[in-house]
């Protein structure tokens, strides 16, 4: 049975943490859409990332999905101001032992059956990166869609069926508890 899960509050803010982004280059968006930072997932994050690609949907939150040249690979716009999927994204540092920021209590909500790490983005909105997955899918959100977590319900489906759990999550599905040893 899937659930639906819709804000009406404000969600708890997580602490800001802001990527290093060296290396990659960012693309002009379609007329009017922010210029976009192009993830760099490894061949076998890609296939997961072109499947979900595939399977997004038109619409979120009521916005169209953007189309155009100036969209980059493995990345998703859908509305005015643009919620932005970015698919094959590095670990967040806040989830990165060793990471001075480290915190492995960081603020996460679930979403039918979706788990995201939530943070507050640079310069207003909220910033969602799964978690409990093999690949790494990250959804900014614009402060105008408030509250910024419900977008997520539009992607849950898609994301869910996609994009596969993390073996350790996935026995834990499978079994209804952590694995043995635990």
């Amino acid at each position: 049975m899937s659930r639906t899960v819709r804000f009406s509050g404000t969600v708890p803010a997580a602490s800001a943490v802001l990527l290093a982004l060296a290396g990659c280059a960012a693309a002009d968006g379609a007329e009017g859409a922010p210029s976009v930072v192009a993830p760099s997932p490894d061949a076998a994050a890609a296939e997961v990332c072109d499947a979900l690609d595939a399977a997004l949907p038109e619409r979120v939150e009521g916005g169209e999905r953007a189309d155009g040249d100036g969209i980059p690979p493995y990345a998703a716009l859908w509305g005015d101001p643009a919620i932005v999927l970015r698919c094959g994204v590095p670990l967040p540092l806040v989830l990165t032992p060793g990471e001075e920021s480290y915190d492995p209590l960081a603020d996460a909500v679930d979403v039918n059956g979706v788990s995201w790490l939530l943070e507050d983005a640079p310069g207003g909105g909220k910033l969602f990166t799964t978690t409990h997955r093999t690949v790494n899918v990250e959804v900014s959100v614009p402060a105008a869609y408030a509250p910024e977590v419900n977008p997520l319900v539009d992607l849950a489906e898609a994301i869910a069926g996609q994009v596969p759990l993390d073996e350790l999550y996935a026995q834990e599905e499978l079994y209804g508890g952590p694995p043995a040893g635990s």
